[in-house]
């Protein structure tokens, strides 16, 4: 099978590209600022506007470029490059369980966003190694009550009557304690999963199903074609 891949202008020059515009742009129109030089700059290289962020196992350039903005705008506004990670979950109360999606696209923006903290832009090798990963990475946290209790947790998708097992999984061995409640302490633990691009559907319904070592089971049901 073709690597459509190699279809792509290379790395470097769609850097280079981003550079170019937006040097010009901020000589010629400063107020227009990166918006402009983002819709400028993929109209010439792709003739089309940006589009929508999914799950993609091979961005295009636009995307690649939108997630380099949208890095950078996160910058700007001063929030954590973490967040840039498409949450389930509880979505704001981090005492409940949680978890994010740890694709290409949100990798490249979280990487933009760590560098332009610094006032710097991640190089053309930087990106190519986000775009090289195989494997879509689960993060789900979980809480309990004991620092041991996700010792041998796992993590599985389910798709239909399909169960996808992961290519990789750890855990937390020992839970980091948080807070209390009602009196009693309460741990904090991470589990990451990493499943293969080609083994599940990209688009399709899916359950996130964490088990805690302690025992019982958790679902997070999700619709991956609907993730910006």
């Amino acid at each position: 099978m073709q690597d459509k891949r190699l279809n792509k202008p290379p790395m470097h020059l769609i850097l280079l590209l981003q550079r170019f515009f937006q040097g010009a742009l901020h000589a010629f129109f400063p107020l227009m600022g990166w918006c402009a030089l983002l819709g400028f700059g993929v109209v010439l290289m792709t003739g089309v506007p940006t589009v929508s962020w999914a799950i993609a196992q091979h961005p295009s350039q636009s995307q690649i470029l939108e997630a380099i903005e949208k890095g950078q705008e996160g910058a700007r506004n001063r929030n954590p490059p973490n967040t840039l990670y498409w949450r389930f979950g509880s979505l704001e109360d981090d005492s409940h369980p949680y978890g994010f999606l740890m694709t290409k696209l949100s990798g490249i923006a979280v990487l933009s966003g760590h560098f332009a903290l610094r006032g710097e832009q991640p190089t053309s090798q930087d990106i190519q190694r986000v775009l090289d990963e195989e494997a879509l990475q689960v993060v789900a946290m979980i809480f309990g009550d004991t620092p041991t209790f996700a010792l041998g947790s796992y993590l599985i998708l389910k798709q239909g009557n399909r169960l996808i097992k992961p290519d990789r999984i750890r855990f937390d061995a020992r839970a980091s304690p948080i807070s209390q409640r009602h009196g009693e302490p309460v741990f904090r633990a991470k589990i990451v999963a990493s499943f293969i691009y080609d083994n599940f559907d990209l688009l399709a319904p899916t359950s996130i199903k964490v088990f805690p070592g302690v025992g019982g089971e958790m679902t997070f049901d999700l619709d991956f074609s609907a993730i910006p």
